[in-house]
């Protein structure tokens, strides 16, 4: 027998008080068994909210024990290494883990199953086969320019280059399951079975006695890494066997790539900015800088998943109301899913102001020099919530070209005020810097969603005139 809210009350409750909770009861039930589309997105966005919740207090634990291991200058080597591979494995994939998420349920809704099992086929294919091509000539590159880089940054390249075709792949899967709502599937293998596996493997490195080195730390993520792709690829593949029968694939490599480049671009922007200020301060300061500005922005991603776990849970039913031409609905999802983003991430930025000393104070008495940088990048945080996941909108739209020019100027700007300010101000300069470009990133996507969609998707806009029940 299924759980109900509302029974539940008028058993439990006095009648008054049941009946005034009755809406709020009856929503929560639509939540929990998925009644409806409105419904469905609601939960996805909720166990991504959970899954993402559950990921940070993770890396929290995790890169706090690596940084009390290796000491701020070795973190500070292995941080920079890690947040350059995972950029090049995500861009590597050059947009079709995204693409995925546009076309599985065109095809689905229209029994188009060789089409399916060509796509699904192919985005993995092409991303792995990129990624290791990428690898290599990086490697190749690093190698060959050894004279050029600091010596403590050459091994550990090379050897963060080998996890780029598994990183690539455990995107493409990702992008997979989000096509078909299976939120768990897609964001537990990266966001809590690979850090749990990393750490896991570091501490036997630790207790067997190898030295706590950006190298030691590297190789236990190359394995972490290596074991949650490959766990991934085969769940992700056990589902769709459930869903799309045995048949041949048809290829429309072409189509798909002309799709997935205007995406690629803009989250290949999008995915640079933010990420852009820690290899900014990586390029002009010491690692031991790195450290203390990167174990700031870990802390700041307490209040960012918000908007990652709304996306994960929009993004198909943006694509879906696109496909039924239904602009009204669309228009009020729009902006109940500006609401979602923006007040718990409100919510989370005041916590994480309130208790943001003491958690630094976790990775060592000197990250604390990063408390005020809080301060000043919530505000772009924020104010970046208040639109939602405004590009997701854009690119299920197919407004990718639009977009994309979104963020590379945005990225310009940010690129810039880095330039500027890093090396006047330090570290308060690169935060400036990103929270401007934030700001700035906000403010043009609200204006370019009105003008090429009419929406006004803005966390305070009034709700649409539509009646109908999304």
């Amino acid at each position: 027998m299924r759980f109900s809210a509302v029974t539940t009350a008028d058993r439990i409750l006095p009648e008054k008080l049941s009946l005034r909770l009755r809406p709020w009861l009856s929503r929560l039930d639509q939540l929990l068994d998925g009644s409806n589309e409105h419904a469905v997105a609601q939960r996805v966005s909720l166990i991504a909210f959970l899954v993402r919740v559950i990921s940070a207090g993770l890396a929290l634990i995790s890169q706090v024990i690596f940084a009390r291991w290796m000491g701020p200058f070795e973190y500070g080597i292995f941080v920079l290494v890690w947040v350059t591979v995972v950029i090049l494995g995500n861009l590597s994939c050059l947009g079709f883990q995204t693409t995925v998420i546009r076309f599985v349920p065109e095809y689905l809704e229209r029994r188009q199953y060789d089409l399916l099992r060509g796509i699904l086929f192919t985005s993995k294919t092409f991303a792995v086969g990129m990624t290791t091509c990428i690898a290599l000539a990086g490697a190749a590159l690093i190698y060959a320019s050894r004279d050029l880089i600091e010596t403590y940054y050459v091994a550990p390249f090379l050897v963060g280059l080998i996890c780029l075709p598994m990183i690539a792949l455990g995107d493409t899967l990702d992008g997979t399951a989000r096509s078909r709502s299976w939120v768990l599937v897609a964001l537990t293998p990266t966001y809590i079975i690979r850090p749990v596996l990393t750490l896991v493997v570091m501490s036997i490195a630790h207790i067997s006695g190898l030295a706590p080195t950006a190298m030691t730390a590297l190789g236990s993520a190359v394995i972490a890494t290596y074991v949650t792709s490959v766990l991934q690829f085969f769940a992700v593949r056990k589902r769709f066997s459930g869903v799309v029968p045995p048949g041949p694939r048809a290829i429309h490599f072409r189509d798909w790539l002309a799709v997935s480049l205007p995406i690629f671009l803009v989250e290949g922007f999008f995915f640079l900015l933010t990420n852009a200020d820690v290899l900014m301060v990586g390029r002009y300061m010491d690692p031991d800088k790195v450290a203390t500005y990167y174990a700031t922005v870990k802390l700041l991603a307490l209040v960012h998943f918000v908007y990652f776990s709304v996306k994960a849970g929009a993004a198909q039913r943006y694509a879906e109301l696109m496909q039924n031409f239904d602009h009204a609905r669309l228009e009020q999802f729009a902006r109940d899913t500006a609401r979602w983003t923006f007040w718990p991430s409100l919510t989370m930025a005041i916590i994480l102001l309130v208790l943001g000393k003491p958690l630094l104070w976790l990775f060592g008495a000197q990250f604390t020099d990063g408390y005020p940088l809080l301060f000043i990048m919530v505000i772009g945080v924020v104010a970046r919530a208040s639109v939602g996941p405004a590009e997701s909108l854009l690119n299920m739209a197919g407004k990718q070209k639009i977009c994309a020019i979104v963020y590379a100027i945005t990225l310009a700007v940010n690129i810039c005020l880095s330039i500027l300010m890093i090396p006047l101000y330090g570290l308060a300069g690169a935060a400036c810097a990103t929270a401007a470009s934030m700001v700035f990133e906000a403010l043009v996507l609200a204006l370019t969603v009105y003008n090429r969609l009419n929406i006004t998707m803005f966390v305070f806009a009034g709700r649409s005139p539509a009646k109908e029940e999304i």
